[in-house]
């Protein structure tokens, strides 16, 4: 069972997620997600658990508990929605240029 984990303080790190979810069972792995560019948590990771009924146990009792100060959101995870490709703009993240060209104009 893939589980979602919000709110954790931004000092959290893999083991302690790790060793709270342990009480309830194997856990398989423990990602907490980070910025990119500064490597820092964005406050909210992943723990997988290989089964069902341990991972309902863990969600069960460690959302709304308290993790290094913070009171944690725990829930099984969704996957991903797939979003769409491109930009926000009208043409669909085709590019922007091509605007209106007479046939008088150099290129």
């Amino acid at each position: 069972m893939n589980i979602f984990v919000a709110s954790l303080d931004f000092n959290v790190q893999e083991d302690d997620l790790r060793n709270a979810f342990e009480a309830f069972g194997e856990v398989s792995s423990v990602k907490i997600i980070t910025d990119r560019e500064t490597g820092r948590s964005k406050g909210f990771g992943f723990v997988e658990m290989p089964s069902d009924d341990e991972g309902s146990q863990a969600i069960e009792s460690l959302n709304g508990s308290n993790l290094r100060g913070r009171d944690i959101a725990v829930k099984e995870a969704r996957p991903q929605e797939e979003r769409p490709r491109g930009g926000g703009n009208f043409r669909g993240g085709r590019g922007g240029g091509g605007g209106y060209r007479d046939r008088n104009d150099r290129y």
